[in-house]
């Protein structure tokens, strides 16, 4: 849960560090605080710098030309379950007017109310659950394969969706939501999950994007070592945290939603979208599929995250569990 805060504790460090240095008196033990200090920013500083200006950029901005022949859009946003403001995040997508769009912990009244407002988004998946867990997916895109799938835990469910453009170029959607980590439970729900989307992509045929709330940070060990095994790419990187959770409260605030996708793709845009009534900000991307040589790609998976990621996902699959936070909303 420390890998969370990190942009936090950097924050705090350097506004504790710049106040010991005016006002301490410099001797042995205000310099050992400040080496402390300088050092706290230092080691959080080299997880986050990634996901500044000053990174190199992973995915490749596309030319405007790339981009008009191949463009799709992505809303992607976790409603939470609780909130009814509906129209906040209707007028939201109707304002970005996506392609797709993919929701998260939609219960049968969130799938209710949406039902009206997207009549034209003629290919739909939807699976209500009152977990917390249950996943709504609408596309102007034609659909030839759209199945639920429940990877490791029999409820929480995950799409699995082929989309066809216009020019007649297929490619692959993953939309996952694994379990939350808390204090009391260990994350290897989530991590695992994480995981087996990571090894689809591996096995992938096609051009392929994976979303949702991975309820981990851009910038944690799981995500790293599944950029690695994916060999998917964070279009964040190099230009910025864009952190979607929690919508609530400024300060604390990190990057749980998340869109990888394959070398075909390059970026058109990234936005994060106005507050609707969740604890999350939905986010709205871009991409053109253009099959280009200009991405940046991860480095190949170790062989220690190949073993690590085999043994995660054969102690998730032996273990009967109720999801983190099922019973939250009540």
């Amino acid at each position: 849960m420390f890998d969370f805060g990190r942009l936090q504790i950097a924050t705090l460090s350097t506004i504790t560090l710049v106040t010991v240095f005016l006002i301490l008196p410099i001797n042995q033990v205000s310099l050992a605080f400040l080496a402390m200090l300088l050092a706290a920013v230092a080691i959080q500083g080299i997880y986050i710098a990634r996901f500044t200006s000053l990174w190199a950029k992973q995915s490749a901005k596309t030319k405007t030309d790339n981009a008009e022949r191949a463009a799709i859009s992505l809303f992607i946003c976790n409603v939470k379950q609780g909130n009814r403001k509906y129209p906040d995040l209707i007028k939201q997508i109707k304002t970005r007017d996506p392609d797709i769009f993919v929701l998260m912990e939609t219960d049968q009244a969130w799938v209710d109310a949406l039902a009206s407002p997207f009549a034209d988004y003629e290919q739909k998946i939807s699976c209500p659950q009152e977990n917390s867990y249950g996943m709504f997916l609408a596309s102007r895109l034609e659909m030839p394969k759209g199945d639920i799938q429940f990877l490791l835990n029999k409820e929480i469910p995950s799409f699995h969706c082929t989309f066809k453009l216009q020019n007649g170029q297929l490619f692959d959607l993953i939309s996952i939501h694994p379990d939350p980590p808390v204090p009391d439970r260990d994350t290897l729900g989530r991590d695992a999950e994480i995981l087996v989307a990571g090894k689809l992509a591996a096995e992938r045929e096609r051009p392929m994007i994976i979303t949702g709330d991975l309820n981990d940070v851009a910038w944690s060990a799981t995500t790293r070592r599944f950029l690695r095994i994916s060999q998917l790419l964070d279009p964040r990187q190099g230009r910025g945290m864009y952190n979607t959770f929690d919508a609530r409260f400024p300060f604390l605030r990190w990057p749980l939603d998340h869109v990888f996708h394959s070398d075909e793709f390059e970026v058109v845009s990234i936005s994060r979208q106005p507050h609707v009534g969740s604890d999350h900000f939905p986010m709205f991307y871009e991409f053109a599929l253009v099959f280009e040589d200009n991405n940046s790609l991860p480095d190949d998976p170790s062989t220690d995250d190949l073993e690590e990621t085999e043994t995660l996902i054969d102690i998730e699959k032996d273990r009967t569990r109720k999801p983190v936070g099922e019973d939250w909303e009540s």
